[in-house]
């Protein structure tokens, strides 16, 4: 073989495996939705006094919800697996039946599965339809489907962990038992994929968080409600600076509101009638006023507020744009089961702006804090996102405000998103209940999407709450409100820079950028003055004092993830010098004092390497 042949050949064999989402591929759907009903029937096979609920495709494989009196083990698991395998291997036609709601309630009574039946008074469109495995199991069912159960490969797929999960997510409800599982279409694509969920295990930010001393959870506080300790403080603090600068060159005014308000406020904004589940209960003097829903409740947004703060006086439409900024915190109820270390938290802070503009300024406005965005994620170094328009479902009754004042928000964004030249997709059914919005869909190293970024055109709480402004000709005229969040919030921001840069993070971020190492206790007084004098420079730097070996200090400030380190003997004590570490380039050298400070201090101000 030639050597231009095995380099192409070699090249072939090292392109990345691609993992498409579910909602990607059709094959990975029909695959997938397959593997949940073989996953089914194997356990019915197995357990027959098991009831099924329902069993949907995820973005990256299924599950199937159980109601089942013993709790499924590890050992279990594996059996089922085994069962599936012979499932497969039958290569069981999978059969679409159309039948008559009357049909499907007596076979569902004859089998005795009542589960099953509120399913299907769910299902407001007849006919129903219901898929078999050949003639052994069935469900109801929309599809797709693959046509044979040998479609699936056997060594492609795998179950992956057991969960409790109450019956339509409600706490009221039986508690049921979730298996989650992943199908594709190769085993390769399977061993990518695991490949990937071990890299996730070590970056675990829950992991390497609480390696670093960044943050705790207590269950005396409570789930959901995450403590900052000094140096995520410091890592928070740094990221909040950040963007106020930022701001602050663009016009923001910063303003603080406070954590609790009248459910009043919330009734007039619609979060109350269309929010209230995903809020804390009503705080209310007596029963009687807890009746009529009088009292105070924690916020869950922070736009009513600046709402408030816009219409404390008469604006001019010279006054506009008005652009109002917090970190605001907020709360939300999620459920317990429903709550993932930082990512998905109750109580969190959101770097929370609403702009109140004229329908002259909107476009201009819009695009504006699109660039502001985009400025934010370049210094944050996350270069893999795409946009999301998301827009209300026209068939839903869910979202307040008019069909025109919906069509001219959606349409400014179109029309801004089109005038930048940049390319996005739409996502119907995914705005806020109360206007549409940019979303910003970040890619991590390991491929996993999360939103981060928003920005949204609200016609609706304007009108709601009353909002004017005089206009040059002095008329009384309605803003239009941007509500925007660059981070979207600190906690799931953090969450996400943890494991993208698995702790690493750049020396502009680092809650401790320099340590010095003395290389005994003799040169610890020189160490801390080092250390004082960085820290009059702006430079996060501390001495290690634990007195261990110089080999143990510096493989304890590697663990630590310290980007710069600086080993101080007497050598460097009699030339006023440090010898530097750095985690990007290793050893550099004994280098001035002063040189080092400059040097650290151009990087941190340029947010670049040492």
């Amino acid at each position: 073989m030639s050597p231009s042949a095995s380099q192409s050949a070699e090249a072939v064999e090292q392109q990345p495996i691609r993992l498409p989402r579910t909602s990607e591929s059709d094959s990975l759907k029909r695959i997938r939705h397959t593997a949940s009903h073989v996953m089914a029937m194997a356990v019915q096979r197995l357990f027959p006094e098991t009831q099924v609920t329902i069993g949907p495709w995820t973005e990256y494989g299924f599950y199937y919800d159980f109601d089942r009196p013993e709790p499924f083990t590890e050992k279990d698991l594996k059996a089922i697996k085994k069962e599936m395998v012979k499932i497969i291997k039958q290569k069981l036609p999978v059969i679409r039946e159309v039948v008559t709601r009357e049909e499907a309630e007596k076979r569902i009574t004859e089998i005795k599965e009542p589960y099953k039946l509120e399913i299907l008074g769910d299902i407001k469109e007849d006919p129903i339809t219901i898929y078999h495995l050949g003639d052994r199991w069935w469900d109801l069912c929309a599809g797709p489907h693959v046509e044979t159960t040998g479609d699936l490969h056997p060594k492609a797929f795998d179950l992956e962990s057991i969960a409790g999960a109450y019956w339509r997510g409600d706490a009221n409800n039986p508690q049921l038992q979730r298996i989650y599982g992943t199908a594709w279409e190769t085993p390769e694509q399977l061993k990518e994929y695991k490949r990937r969920k071990q890299e996730a295990l070590k970056r675990d930010h829950r992991k390497v968080g609480k390696e670093l001393g960044l943050f705790v959870f207590s269950d005396s506080v409570g789930p959901g409600l995450p403590m900052w300790t000094p140096k995520g403080t410091i890592l928070r603090s740094t990221l909040e600076n950040f963007l106020k600068d930022e701001q602050q060159k663009r016009g923001y005014f910063g303003v603080v509101t406070p954590h609790i308000a009248r459910v009043d406020l919330f009734k007039t904004s619609g979060h109350w009638q269309n929010y209230k589940e995903d809020m804390f209960p009503l705080m209310a003097d007596d029963e009687e006023a807890l009746r009529a829903e009088q009292g105070f409740v924690i916020k869950p947004m922070n736009c009513p507020f600046h709402v408030q703060i816009y219409k404390s006086e008469l604006r001019s439409y010279r006054d506009l744009p008005l652009r109002l900024a917090e970190f605001g915190t907020v709360y939300r109820y999620e459920q317990s089961g429903e709550l993932g270390g930082l990512t998905r938290v109750r109580g969190f802070t959101q770097d929370d702006s609403h702009l109140f503009v004229t329908p002259d300024q909107l476009e201009t406005e819009f695009l504006n804090v699109v660039d502001l965005i985009l400025s934010v994620f370049e210094s944050l170094r996350l270069n893999q996102f795409k946009a999301r328009l998301s827009t209300r479902d026209r068939s839903s009754d869910k979202y307040i405000g008019s069909d025109e004042a919906w069509d001219k928000a959606e349409d400014a964004i179109r029309h801004a998103m089109n005038t930048k030249g940049m390319s996005y997709f739409e996502a119907p059914g995914e705005a806020a209940f109360y206007g549409p919005k940019l979303d910003f869909i970040f890619q991590d190293a390991l491929e996993r999407e999360w939103q981060l970024g928003t920005v949204q055109v609200d016609y609706n709480l304007p009108e709601r709450f009353e909002l004017e402004y005089v206009a040059e000709d002095g008329s009384r005229q309605r803003p239009v409100m941007i509500h925007r969040a660059p981070f979207g919030s600190l906690e799931r921001l953090i969450g996400i820079l943890i494991e993208e840069y698995s702790g690493d993070f750049p020396l502009w971020l680092a809650p401790e950028q320099v340590r010095l190492l003395p290389v005994s206790d003799d040169f610890l007084p020189f160490a801390k003055d080092v250390a004082a004098k960085m820290l009059q420079s702006g430079i996060r730097a501390a001495a290690d004092t634990s007195g261990e070996r110089l080999g143990k200090l510096i493989r304890n400030g590697e663990k630590a993830k310290i980007p710069v380190m600086a080993i101080v003997g007497a050598k460097e004590q009699e030339a006023n010098s440090l010898s530097i570490r750095t985690r990007a380039s290793g050893e550099l050298g004994s280098m001035p004092i002063d040189e080092v400070i400059e040097k650290l201090t151009d990087a941190i101000e340029s947010r670049g390497d040492f």
